[in-house]
């Protein structure tokens, strides 16, 4: 009987010395927020063409909305912010590789980027428009047999080419930002650009373009802050600054210099 509980206590030793060691080696993993902190610095990758929410200002300095947001959050946890323009097509082999510690410039969240990332709470909505320069496209019907631009790796690429819009085009012609395909909107190049409204409207009146959003859009959506998926220490810190910065109302304050409201 002795023995027998002694082999008892002897498994229940192990299994326990076991957990603990797992719980150490899980813990150990995640050393994301103490490797920034250690390095003094956060390095966030981005599409450096995405006004309003980051871009290279007339001095080349890249500026925006996200980028005010995560300098803020950077200030909070005692590190610099190290802007890392990147591919956004190769944003996800970026990011696993090290090379950057997240990606944030107005992701939009899909289940291909959860399934990718461990991506933070959404922290602003968004939706999926069409914008035209020839104000006789009125609407999606009028699209049909016209070209349309679109962000080459975007989740508004994958959506329109899903999209009935996207199957009755001409022609879907991809571009690696959504400056380019504006700028050939403006040279006739394409019909229509599908893309962020943030980002078509803010584009729209910082260069006085008569253009149209069309009201008929393809999608709501929200963005995140995408991280490498082992990184949840990392993306807790950020999450829980962003909210704490809601609730003080230090990203208000960011929103309204962007957005005006």
């Amino acid at each position: 009987m002795k023995k027998f509980f002694a082999s008892i206590s002897a498994v229940a030793f192990a299994v326990a010395l076991s957990a603990c060691n797992d719980q150490k080696a899980e813990s150990k993993a995640d050393e994301s927020l103490n490797k920034v902190k250690a390095a003094g610095e956060f390095v966030l990758g981005l599409d450096d063409s995405f006004p309003p929410m980051g871009f290279r200002d007339k001095d080349n300095n890249i500026v925006g909305f996200d980028i005010d947001l995560a300098t803020e959050v950077c200030a909070r946890l005692g590190v610099k912010l190290k802007t890392q323009p990147i591919s956004w097509d190769a944003k996800e082999q970026e990011l696993n590789t090290g090379k950057i510690d997240c990606i944030w410039n107005g992701m939009s969240v899909d289940s291909a980027r959860a399934k990718a990332m461990n991506l933070s709470d959404p922290y602003l909505k968004n939706r999926m428009i069409f914008t035209v320069k020839d104000k006789a496209l009125a609407n999606l019907a009028a699209l049909a047999g016209k070209k349309i631009a679109v962000q080459n790796g975007s989740t508004a690429q994958k959506l329109l080419d899903a999209s009935e819009a996207g199957k009755a085009a001409k022609e879907i012609v991809p571009f690696d930002d959504n400056q380019t395909a504006l700028m050939d909107l403006d040279k006739g190049g394409v019909d229509a650009v599908f893309l962020d409204e943030i980002v078509a409207k803010y584009w729209i009146v910082t260069n006085a373009k008569d253009y149209t959003v069309l009201e008929e859009g393809l999608s709501d959506e929200v963005y995140a802050v995408g991280f490498r998926k082992k990184d949840q220490a990392l993306r807790d810190a950020v999450n829980s600054t962003l909210a704490a910065m809601k609730a003080d109302g230090k990203f208000d304050e960011i929103s309204a210099k962007w957005f005006g409201k």
